[in-house]
């Protein structure tokens, strides 16, 4: 073989590696990337996957987008820039960006799904979704603290989340069964509700605020709620925990409220604080309002502990204004601890003194003597 021939036969094999390969290199530098091809989610699920089309060749592809291989009942909506799509374009050396956004279904078994994105005849992208559990189709009503504790004078706010696992909208009558003299508010989005509306496999945060009544005895206590539509509902039970009732008294030994007191001086009064409810009240603290100049003060000035049931004394000494006039003045006495508070209104009436009174007569006397002594006087003439 001549040496022109050789290099004719070399060129036609270069020639033909160059076309083969280069044909074979257009047609699978074409990729499709993310990062998460199988992933756990349960039933009722948003997946969202963010996929790369990746051009390695020297060329523009152009191809067809799609998926494949869907389960039935699954819905999946594939975008770029915003758009559906089912064609994409890539320049040599660059990469496209698409979403692919996946809904699993409410009613679903367990298990392993699988499907494909294919970049026309490219490639592919095997993905795997594993459904964690089986599709309940029904409503769920909860709360992370289904029990609370406090007194009476608490008031106990709960917070729970109503959810629609089901694939229509439900209208959901809200519904508290307490005991009598209980209140219970049920809120939604800060307002007071008694339903809500809530679109398929969505959720919506539910506020119960309960309040019991003064007089409520110590025990547990059980208020069931509920939520309920034509087709479905839900209930939570909760647990509200008294310790006991916070109640007091203060009178007299009495209970006459009124005393009289002359300017100037003080008098003692003897008041009685009675703990009438059922727990003990602790660090009871004495306040007053009082006429401008008054003084009153406490003895003890504050009672330290006093148990349920029990009454103790307290001596409060009133001082009168120097300035005071004869009348009626009310003091306003109230005795309080962090939990509960209790007042009484005293009624004093304030006398004049008697050096005033004499005073005053003697005065009288000297004005009648001289008007006596002018007319003795002047009278003649």
């Amino acid at each position: 073989m001549s040496t022109r021939t050789k290099w004719l036969s070399l060129s036609l094999s270069l020639l033909f590696q160059l076309v083969f390969f280069g044909t074979y290199a257009a047609g699978t530098g074409v990729e499709l990337y993310t990062p998460y091809t199988r992933i756990s989610v349960p039933p009722g699920e948003t997946i969202n996957y963010n996929i790369e089309v990746i051009n390695n060749t020297s060329q523009i592809q152009t191809m067809p987008i799609s998926v494949v291989g869907m389960p039935r009942g699954w819905d999946s909506d594939l975008k770029s820039g915003g758009w559906k799509i089912s064609q994409i374009s890539v320049l040599p050396g660059k990469k496209e960006k698409l979403t692919l956004k996946v809904d699993v279904p409410l009613k679903i078994n367990k298990g392993s799904y699988h499907f494909k994105v294919l970049a026309g005849g490219y490639t592919s992208l095997p993905l795997n979704v594993v459904v964690s559990k089986r599709g309940t189709y029904q409503t769920e009503f909860t709360t992370d603290q289904p029990n609370m504790k406090g007194n009476s004078k608490a008031t106990f706010t709960f917070k729970a989340k109503l959810k629609n696992s089901t694939a229509d909208n439900q209208l959901y009558a809200l519904k508290a069964d307490a005991p009598r003299g209980w209140n219970v508010t049920i809120k939604a989005s800060y307002k007071e509700v008694a339903s809500v509306n809530i679109a398929p496999n969505a959720s919506k945060d539910i506020t119960i605020q309960i309040k019991p009544p003064t007089e409520v005895k110590a025990g547990t206590y059980r208020i069931p709620v509920t939520a309920s539509s034509g087709t479905t509902s839900a209930d939570i039970a909760l647990e509200v925990v008294i310790t006991g009732t916070f109640n007091m008294d203060l009178t007299t030994p009495t209970g006459l409220l009124s005393t009289d007191i002359t300017a100037g001086d003080q008098k003692q009064l003897e008041f009685l604080v009675r703990n009438t409810g059922s727990s003990d009240l602790k660090d009871i603290n004495f306040d007053v309002t009082k006429p401008t100049d008054w003084k009153v003060t406490f003895d003890p000035k504050k009672i330290i502990d006093l148990q349920a049931g029990h009454t103790t004394k307290v001596m409060a000494t009133i001082q009168a204004s120097k300035k005071a006039i004869a009348g009626d003045y009310v003091t306003k006495i109230e005795a309080k601890t962090p939990e509960v508070g209790t007042k009484a209104e005293l009624r004093v009436s304030v006398k004049t003194p008697m050096l005033w009174g004499w005073i005053g007569v003697l005065i009288i006397f000297l004005a009648l003597g001289s008007v006596f002594y002018l007319f003795r006087k002047y009278g003649r003439r």
